[in-house]
């Protein structure tokens, strides 16, 4: 018997596309601090919206510190280096991974203060999850389950959030 969902076409959201949907559906920081918004003048800032944006900032450095690295690893070792450029390239090589380690250290505790942060929106527990989803998912299209549905069911949070609340949101 046939699996009629293994021949179906993923939506943009299982296919990868999530952080562009999740940026565009999560309000801004301006958004949320505007001091005509009645939610903060009633104290009800979402904390865990301010902690995402912080961990999202520490997640790319780490990312961007990743490639850095990589890059600086393929050089080296497709360059077949002399033994002049081979002390600079290690000392390059170890710049960078000290630049990674601190990355990873800051984004490891933006996150823990992201789990810590209790989100009282529908958008800050989006937040939440988007993070999970980041961190753990082995690719950005991977197809093996939890993922897409984890992925989908993050969607359907932001869509509820978006059309409850239509204040400004993120562009991609």
């Amino acid at each position: 018997m046939a699996d009629s969902d293994n021949s179906r076409t993923l939506s943009t959201v299982t296919r990868g596309d999530l952080h562009s949907l999740v940026a565009a559906c999560l309000p801004t920081h301006q958004a949320r601090s505007a001091p005509e918004n009645s939610d903060i003048e009633a104290g009800n800032q979402d904390h865990a919206l301010a902690a995402w944006h912080l961990w999202r900032a520490t997640w790319d450095r780490l990312s961007e510190s990743t490639a850095q690295l990589q890059h600086l690893e393929t050089s080296l070792f497709s360059a077949g280096l002399s033994s002049s450029s081979d002390h600079d390239g290690s000392r390059a090589y170890n710049e960078a991974l000290e630049v990674e380690d601190r990355a990873a250290l800051a984004e490891e505790l933006a996150a823990q203060a992201l789990w810590l942060t209790p989100a009282p929106s529908i958008a800050g527990v989006a937040a939440k999850l988007d993070a999970i989803v980041t961190r753990n998912q082995p690719s950005l299209i991977c197809s093996d389950e939890p993922w897409p549905q984890i992925r989908t069911v993050l969607a359907d949070l932001l869509k509820i959030d978006t059309s409850a609340d239509p204040s400004p949101r993120l562009s991609g």
